[in-house]
């Protein structure tokens, strides 16, 4: 999930254009130094239907997202920018993905200050707000803006 005011300006821009290009924009995370950093983008169909974006598609998305963070130029230095696909470990970030993804492996971590911050088990869905979670024989309620991170748990012996 985008944490800092620079992901959160970044994922603004790229998401008003998105749409025109039949994309979803799934995450940005800004790693690494402060003189540059990497940007990562994860990119994804806005259609569902459709199966996850592959390499080629990927590539042939690289110019808009170049140019919105050209115009956009968030960082004054120099930075690396990688786009990619979700991947396996596909990151949650908006209200819809916690309802889309009901019934998948998770693993969630809070911005809680105290008590338990991590939790991996079956995302039940969104419910008023909140994400809930099967774990540990339990049913966890946690509200969205108190979600640090969330991603999809592969499984790897399927």
């Amino acid at each position: 999930m985008a944490q800092t005011e620079l992901e959160l300006q970044i994922v603004e821009a790229l998401e008003a254009k998105a749409p025109a290009h039949g994309i979803d924009i799934v995450d940005v995370e800004v790693v690494g130094a402060k003189r540059a950093p990497i940007v990562r983008v994860r990119i994804d169909h806005a259609d569902e239907e459709l199966p996850t974006i592959s390499l080629d598609e990927v590539s042939a998305q690289s110019d808009w997202v170049n140019e919105v963070l050209d115009e956009l130029d968030p960082i004054p230095d120099s930075y690396v920018l990688e786009i990619s696909s979700p991947g396996l470990a596909r990151p949650l970030r908006k209200a819809h993905d916690f309802e889309r993804f009901a019934g998948e492996t998770i693993q969630l971590s809070t911005k809680a200050k105290e008590g338990r911050r991590k939790y991996t088990g079956e995302l039940l869905g969104l419910e008023d707000g909140a994400v809930r979670i099967s774990c540990d024989g339990e049913t966890f309620t946690i509200a969205l803006d108190e979600v640090k991170s969330a991603k999809i748990k592969p499984n790897y012996d399927a």
